[in-house]
Parts: structure tokens; sequence; C-alpha cells
């Protein structure tokens, strides 16, 4: 079944600028700048006012349609980014050998260096991306964070995936790093 007109809107908030252009969404706000390039979904955008944008799909199908939302919700993720920010907290999970975590920078870049994984004399690093920023917290915890929820989450979930147990039973094997808490790091407005 075709639908002939979807739309959705995405109301911008006080002290946040976006422009579109060529299906590229800029996001301004107190917490800096994001940019997203859209260019591959089909969906028009309509900046009504300086408070307001309308996306539309004309003619769409079922799940032509479903990527209405998705394009509204990556919009108000940015929104939300420039304004409040993300913050991450991982807990580090060990029964016998203690995680060892820092943060290192090496040869111009940040990584995370992952050391004593359920004994492995094996060095695991990963590498941070620019805008994000990674600090130990209280015992047994890293904080991360940053504007792009993508980045964010992407670099806590590389960290999670470095930590895998492999060739053991991973009902008792329950070792590693993991998301504990998500939220912003300011308070929401």
């Amino acid at each position: 079944m075709k639908y002939v007109q979807s739309v959705e809107s995405v109301a911008i908030p006080e002290g946040v600028t976006v422009s579109i252009k060529s299906r590229v969404v800029k996001v301004t706000g107190p917490r800096g700048e994001l940019v997203k390039a859209l260019k591959h979904v089909d969906v028009a955008f309509e900046k009504v006012n300086n408070k307001l944008i309308k996306l539309y799909v004309h003619n769409g199908d079922r799940k032509h349609v479903a990527t209405l939302r998705t394009v509204k919700s990556l919009i108000t993720n940015l929104i939300k980014g420039v304004t409040v920010g993300y913050k991450y907290k991982m807990k580090f999970v060990y029964a016998h050998f203690p995680i060892n975590v820092n943060v290192i920078e090496k040869e111009g870049s940040k990584l995370i260096e992952i050391r004593n994984f359920l004994g492995d004399k094996k060095v695991r690093e990963v590498p941070i991306p620019t805008d994000v920023t990674c600090e130990l917290g209280q015992k047994d915890e890293l904080i991360v964070t940053g504007n792009s929820v993508e980045d964010v989450s992407q670099t806590c979930a590389d960290v999670q995936q470095i930590c895998r147990v492999r060739n053991k039973d991973i009902r008792k094997f329950l070792d590693g790093i993991y998301v504990s808490e998500r939220g912003h790091i300011a308070e929401e407005l």
C-alpha cells in the first residue's frame, strides 16, 4: 500500500540553529556544532521557520515511510547533542584478574589502553574519536562523553567488544567492560 503523503515535524529549541542544504543537516548550539549527511535518504525537508522543520515522504510504501521516523530521530539526537551532550559510564567487571584501563596518547591520537584482561599479556587498544573525551571515574569506572551520540556509543561498543571472552563458557566468565549508565552531560532543559 502506498501512502500519499507522510509528514513528521521536529521542533527546534531556543539557542539552536539548524541549516539544511542538499540534505546535509548542520546543527549549531551552545555545546558546539554537528553535521550529518542524509543524502542517501529520500526524504524532503522544509524549514517552516526557526522553530520548526517538516519532513515529507510522497507516495512512499511502508519501509520508505519508516525512514521518515529515523530521520526525525537523527535530527533530534543532533539537537540534543549540541544542547545537553551525551555521557556513558562503563564499569569494569572481573572475578580474579583486575582490569587495568588507561587513556593514553600515541602518535597524535588518543587511545583507551586495556591491560590484564583475564590475565592476558596482550594490550588491547581502542581509538577515541576526536570529539569524544574519555576519563577514568571512581574505582573501576570509565566515563565517555561527547556531543555525537553515534561517536560516544560506538566508542563504548568498541571497548565492550574488545573485551569479549572467547573459548570459555560466557555464563561463568562474565568479565568485561560494560555500559552501566547512560545520560546527559548537562541537565536537560
